[in-house]
């Protein structure tokens, strides 16, 4: 998961997008980047770290122009320790490409090889990103040979482009001199919208993972990019598109309505604050017939996400509704940390139980989901140190039983406390008195009601089912070996940049 940004305006887009990355923070703690571009050079900065971290006046002052691109980044694929690996990706031919991606391409290593066989261009890191980027660039360079750019060769090059990935992938490139690209995969797993305003110059259009970093940016949200469009933007602000898939179908990531996504972004045609209300009245169905709500006292949420399932599923048992624990809110998402150690570490530094609403009562915890469990346990124990009589834990989504391969963090089995395990065994080790999960087929039922136009939902890691068609065990296996040699490698100093200067940075 990760948040990306573009936009082409008649003034300085550099502010609008830092902006823009500011309320897409949540798709991405490790590392952030922008470039911009004015007339067809390009300025870019990039580093680890949040958005606020990253950019000071220094580099915004470096990034001149009225067109630009920008992404938060949390790693799926690839290496998270290198700052080298932190998007944008930029590419100098044909016409200079810059490129951020939201997604994981599951044939990375094969286009890998084609690459380097075949189209003969070098992958100097183990980012699907940069794979990504030579794929297009590769395409564009065929789809305009000895011909003029148009927006119907870009669109000829991103049917390509379809042909040889696979996976899930929300893209945003700039093409020097010429405009703004964005496609999404043809099953429109990870998120894209486009929206427009206008700003002190004149008309801007912008791209963007949820509709809040359009409309919290003054923009309005015109539509969702279709799965397998393409748009493209060109340097007036014209936007052209087309369907550039042979065959499509909607399938957004389940995920992003149970956790990943903002509640007041709309995806899809889909409001993800209605999407966890209607969890919350399945789960609560799921609940009176696990445990009577007579012996429930009150009802309290595990910040954030789970807030509007909470707040629903008490509404429907009749239960007080209380927010029984306190948020560190300069503490980053334990869920997108890159480590188990650090996860663990981080859970009581992140929340702190206000006692008087724990002590001698019998609590329900609602969380938006479980995934490895260590944070549950963890929470479960809070609730009885803060004085709690008995502790029910419910879930707004389904167990997570399977590896994700489609860019969300939890690629391995073993990671999984719901992989291999009955629901009481994993009451036990989380420690509740009862312990209950969201039905899959209702989770479906309801936010799929929200919009009828869509085919379905991804939602591989609850129900197995891999829609891209093209995952297998080798897959899982290989996503494993990388991740433990991630998980290895230490964190360094500082580390040297492959990065385009801005024109007024120095070094430091």
């Amino acid at each position: 998961m990760c948040g990306i940004v573009g936009v082409i305006s008649k003034g300085a887009v550099n502010q609008l997008i830092y902006d823009a990355l500011l309320l897409l923070q949540h798709r991405g703690q490790d590392a952030a980047g922008i470039v911009t571009m004015q007339g067809t050079k390009c300025f870019m900065h990039k580093a680890r770290g949040m958005v606020r971290d990253v950019f000071r006046t220094r580099n915004m002052r470096g990034l001149l122009g009225t067109v630009g691109l920008g992404q938060v980044r949390y790693p799926t694929a690839g290496n998270a320790y290198s700052e080298e690996e932190a998007q944008p990706f930029y590419v100098n031919a044909p016409f200079g490409i810059v490129l951020v991606h939201n997604g994981n391409l599951t044939n990375a290593l094969a286009l890998k090889q084609e690459l380097v066989d075949i189209d003969r261009r070098h992958i100097n890191t183990t980012s699907d990103t940069e794979v990504l980027i030579n794929v297009v660039a590769h395409e564009l360079a065929l789809a305009t040979r000895d011909k003029p750019l148009t927006p119907d060769l870009v669109f000829d090059a991103v049917h390509a482009v379809h042909r040889r990935v696979k996976g899930s992938y929300a893209v945003v490139a700039l093409i020097a001199g010429h405009g703004l690209l964005a496609f999404r995969d043809p099953f429109g797993i990870r998120p894209l919208c486009i929206g427009e305003g206008v700003g002190p110059q004149g008309r801007e259009v912008m791209v963007a993972s949820e509709s809040v970093a359009i409309e919290g940016t003054g923009h309005k949200v015109i539509r969702d990019v279709a799965p397998g469009e393409a748009v493209f933007i060109d340097l007036d602000g014209v936007v052209h598109a087309r369907q550039c898939a042979d065959k499509t179908s909607l399938n957004p990531c389940m995920f992003e309505f149970v956790y990943l996504a903002r509640p007041d972004s709309i995806m899809d045609g889909i409001s993800v604050y209605q999407a966890r209300l209607n969890m919350g009245e399945t789960l609560a169905q799921r609940l009176i017939s696990t445990v009577p709500p007579n012996e429930i006292d009150v009802v309290i949420p595990i910040p954030e996400s789970s807030r509007p399932s909470a707040m629903q599923l008490a509404q429907r048992i009749g239960k007080p509704y209380r927010e029984g624990f306190v948020k560190n809110r300069y503490v980053g998402r334990t869920f997108i940390m890159p480590g188990q150690g650090e996860r663990k570490k981080s859970v009581r530094q992140k929340l702190n139980a206000i006692g008087v609403e724990f002590k001698g009562r019998n609590v329900l915890l609602v969380d938006d989901s479980i995934v490895r469990g260590n944070t549950s346990k963890e929470i479960v124990q809070m609730a009885r140190d803060a004085g709690a009589r008995k502790v029910y834990m419910a879930s707004a989504a389904p167990p997570v039983r399977y590896p994700n391969v489609y860019g969300i963090d939890m690629p391995t089995s073993e990671e999984l406390i719901a992989h291999n395990r009955s629901i009481e065994e994993i009451r036990v080790f989380i420690g509740a008195d009862a312990l209950i999960y969201q039905d899959v087929n209702a989770m479906k039922r309801v936010v799929g009601a929200l919009n009828p136009a869509l085919n379905g939902f991804e939602a591989s890691c609850f129900d197995g089912v891999y829609i891209t068609g093209d995952v297998s065990a080798a897959d899982f296996t290989a996503m494993a070996e990388q991740r433990k040699a991630q998980g290895e490698e230490e964190e360094g100093g500082d580390r040297s940049r492959l990065a385009l200067q801005s024109a007024t940075e120095t070094s430091t």
